[in-house]
């Protein structure tokens, strides 16, 4: 499935594959939809823009953040944990927070810091 509301796959990849009551998302960089180049900024800016392109994809499949049930984080700096901590838990306000791995990693596409992951239920 795919989406104009999120970054088009800069490889021979979905956005995202729906498999019965679950969407699957492929990792997401800070990649602006619009304009389909990786934003400014630092951490922050990469992970709030991330975690808004895997609300876009999961919106258009009838899920949305609150249903999401897993998420894996590629860091490219275990340094920026805190503040993609910061940011990333203003997405999931509620008690009950996604099962998560997090993990360093030499280098991701277009030199992004941050790159995620998830699965989620759909409506």
């Amino acid at each position: 499935m795919e989406t104009g509301q999120a970054p088009r796959a800069i490889g021979p990849y979905s956005q995202a594959i729906i498999a019965g009551d679950w969407i699957f998302c492929s990792g997401q960089i800070a990649i602006d939809p619009q304009t389909q180049d990786l934003i400014s900024g630092g951490i922050k800016e990469q992970t709030e823009r991330v975690l808004k392109n895997l609300g876009a994809i999961l919106e258009s499949a009838g899920s949305s953040m609150p249903r999401i049930v897993k998420t894996d984080i590629y860091l490219k700096n275990l340094s920026d944990f805190k503040e993609m901590n910061e940011i990333y838990a203003g997405f999931f306000p509620g008690d009950e927070k996604p099962a998560r791995a997090t993990v360093k990693i030499s280098g991701l596409p277009k030199n992004a810091l941050i790159e995620i992951s998830c699965i989620a239920l759909i409506n």
